[in-house]
């Protein structure tokens, strides 16, 4: 992110809640990430507070290449949201964030759905310092781990998730091994990865609200297994 990019002077709020009411009800139901306005108002609030965290941290430490708010905001919520809002029941699993970097997506998930069970995994000392800061101000309970994914051990979690970190066919396989129940895939162009044994039981195309960046999240799930994973295909309605 350059110097020149600045909180908007209305706050973060009004860019936040335009982001979530251009999402598409059929594809995302938003229904599933919050219990009442109340739980969503704070969440929000939250999220600001964690753009704000990420901008005072940026001056120092090359936390994002954002160049705008509205490229922040679309960078760190909506394919969290997406993720909350698709999984269901299983956000309520263990999770693992790999290459969590800024903690997009897996800050934000943790904000959307503080039951479930998060480790952030990171290797550059610098970004996991700054994910611990943004824990203990956040009030979150998630874990973060310092170093790469290939030192934990297989079946470590329910549920992985990885952003821009691997090419997706190497991160569909990292996270197979990690996972006991599912993968989510972030693409943003691009054919969807494949493995033997792995299914796409959850597939979302969407855009970034605020950026139209197309993006497209799919959780991969055992073929073997898939009465016990996340289940139901998902797809936004015909432009």
């Amino acid at each position: 992110m350059t110097e020149s990019v600045r909180p908007p002077r209305q706050g973060w709020q009004p860019l936040i809640e335009r982001s979530i009411a251009a999402l598409p009800e059929t594809a995302v139901p938003l229904e599933r990430v919050w219990g009442s306005s109340a739980e969503r108002a704070a969440a929000c609030a939250a999220l600001g507070r964690l753009l704000d965290l990420v901008l005072l941290w940026n001056q120092r430490v090359d936390l994002t290449a954002a160049r705008s708010p509205e490229e922040l905001v679309d960078l760190y919520l909506t394919d969290a949201l997406v993720i909350a809002a698709c999984a269901g029941p299983a956000a309520n699993a263990s999770w693992i964030d790999v290459g969590s970097g800024a903690g997009a997506p897996g800050l934000v998930l943790q904000l959307l759905r503080p039951e479930l069970q998060l480790t952030l995994v990171e290797p550059r000392s610098k970004r996991v310092a700054f994910l611990r800061t943004a824990i203990g101000q956040l009030r979150l309970g998630s874990k973060v781990v310092g170093g790469r994914s290939d030192g934990i051990g297989g079946g470590a979690c329910d549920l992985a998730v990885s952003r821009a970190t691997f090419p997706p066919e190497e991160w569909l396989a990292e996270g197979a091994r990690l996972a006991r129940r599912g993968v989510w895939v972030l693409l943003a162009r691009g054919p969807a990865p494949s493995l033997a044994g792995w299914q796409p039981a959850i597939e979302v195309d969407y855009e970034w609200p605020l950026t139209q960046a197309p993006r497209r999240a799919l959780c991969f799930t055992r073929t073997s297994d898939s009465a016990a994973q996340p289940s139901g295909r998902t797809q936004p309605p015909s432009a």
